[in-house]
């Protein structure tokens, strides 16, 4: 009789693995030689680093992102109408990313931007750079 392969081993083994590296990260907090008090002002010190760094992260993605703006109307003029409306459009994302990127970075700074905002904002940040540079190449 052949052995059958489940499917679903590997999620399983991956679940476990990961329910097994939470349960022994938690274990090593509580078990650490640091008070209480301590590990949480730890965690909450890493917590606004992580914060601290994204909102870094998304200002320099608006500061690229205006200048990519800028540089690109002047390449305007010398599209053809298909390829200037295409950039057009780029365009309006692009100022939609930095919209965006401002508001969260003004909710962060405020505390009243979560993880997801930051990360979402920054990758349509991205996302509108490498749209814009697209054009600025061709």
């Amino acid at each position: 009789m052949a052995l059958r392969r489940n499917p679903h081993t590997g999620r399983k083994v991956a679940l476990g693995s990961a329910i097994a590296g939470a349960a022994g990260y938690l274990a090593g907090i509580l078990t650490a030689p640091k008070s209480g008090k301590d590990t949480r002002k730890d965690i909450a010190d890493k917590a606004e680093d992580v914060g601290a760094d994204a909102v870094s992260q998304l200002q320099d993605l608006e500061q690229e992102l205006k200048e990519v703006i800028k540089t690109t109307k002047v390449k305007t003029v010398a599209m053809s109408s298909s390829a200037r409306t295409e950039f057009n459009e780029a365009v309006v994302k692009a100022k939609d990313a930095q919209n965006k990127a401002s508001q969260v970075i003004k909710a962060a700074k405020a505390g009243e931007a979560s993880d997801p905002d930051l990360n979402k904002a920054a990758k349509q940040a991205r996302q509108a750079l490498k749209n814009l540079s697209k054009f600025l190449k061709s």
